[in-house]
């Protein structure tokens, strides 16, 4: 079966991908669609560390083909998103509904492909760049079928990150004021998180001034190129600002933005070693800067409630797919999406 592969030191197209059947408590899902999100990239220039080979993608959708001894709640013809997050349900971390901070779910790549008689390893245990894959069933969630595959499958990782962020880890309340560094594919989610969220002010702050409209579409009151201007919209400072762009610079800019009690939530994904300052006498004014982990999400209800808004008109996802491609233009859809060219780029199968 086809699939994108990088071998630590390119990235191929394959077509001679294999994956196991799915055991007690899995599932295996055929992949309709798959969005590129820069984690993925990030993995090909070392920005995120991980074991090769590997079957990149992490943000797809797909129809459930058959499932593992145990799984009931998703079967066969299924409709289903599929999230990163295989955490075990039983931990005290998910007893108290925080998935995300399951030690399970963290930094343990299964081999469920091979390539030549050879193992190979699965990205965020999801890869969603391959024909077919399999993964545990808490990381399958069934949507209803009338949504289109390429948009369904970007909630599985920039709608959880970036409106979960807002929702679940800020907590932004009717009224706040929010600042989004960077209108990439979380970004864009932020905005529209802040906007369900009720906030009056939403500034985004982007380099490109081409994606203003998008950004304005998707929920900001105001648009600048430099968060230098902020101040003159916002003179005591944000209530939030969300750094979505993973550089040291800009999170400091995000803690300097801030009102009093304001937070700031860092999103994007600097290298493993960079190391970011601020002013420290300024958090003494009961600022907060939280870190924030795929959105603080759970899935299984997440997904499901993002779908619904998506259904009623109020959360957007056909107008972040900028562009379709089909795999065997990966190159493309890489390129597109390092030069900014899309909102977020979906391989389809």
């Amino acid at each position: 079966m086809r699939g994108v592969v990088f071998d630590g030191k390119q990235i191929q197209v394959v077509d001679d991908l294999e994956v196991r059947e799915p055991g007690p408590g899995e599932v295996l899902v055929a992949i309709s669609a798959a969005g590129l999100c820069h984690s993925d990239l990030s993995v090909v220039d070392g920005t995120i560390p991980f074991p090769v080979p590997v079957v990149l993608g992490h943000e797809g959708a797909g129809v459930v083909e058959a499932v593992g001894v145990g799984v009931t709640h998703v079967s066969a013809g299924d409709h289903v998103a599929l999230s990163t997050l295989a955490n075990c349900g039983t931990c005290a971390e998910c007893d108290r509904g925080r998935p995300t901070m399951c030690r399970q779910a963290i930094g343990r790549p299964g081999q469920p492909f091979t390539r030549g008689g050879q193992p190979v390893y699965q990205f965020a245990s999801n890869s969603a760049f391959v024909e077919r894959t399999v993964v545990k069933a808490v990381q399958a969630v069934r949507i209803p079928k009338d949504i289109p595959m390429p948009s369904a499958a970007l909630i599985g990782c920039g709608v959880l990150t970036g409106v979960g962020a807002v929702l679940n880890r800020a907590r932004v309340g009717l009224g706040d004021s929010v600042v989004v560094i960077g209108t990439g594919g979380i970004g864009l989610n932020v905005l529209q998180g802040a906007r369900i969220a009720g906030a009056l002010t939403i500034v985004a702050v982007d380099a490109n001034p081409g994606k203003e409209d998008v950004a304005r579409q998707f929920g900001a009151t105001h648009f600048l190129t430099s968060a230098e201007g902020v101040r003159e919209i916002l003179p005591s400072g944000a209530d939030h600002a969300f750094e979505c762009v993973g550089r040291v610079e800009l999170i400091r800019q995000a803690v300097d933005l801030l009102d009093r009690h304001g937070q700031a939530v860092l999103l994007g994904v600097p290298p493993a070693s960079a190391e970011a300052s601020f002013l420290v006498s300024s958090m003494y004014l009961d600022k907060s800067i939280l870190g924030c982990r795929y959105g603080s999400s759970r899935p299984q209800r997440d997904i499901a409630l993002y779908a619904q808004l998506y259904r009623e008109g109020r959360l957007l996802l056909d107008e972040l797919v900028t562009e379709t491609y089909p795999v065997e233009n990966f190159e493309k859809a890489a390129e597109d999406a390092e030069a900014g060219r899309v909102a977020r780029g979906v391989l389809t199968f």
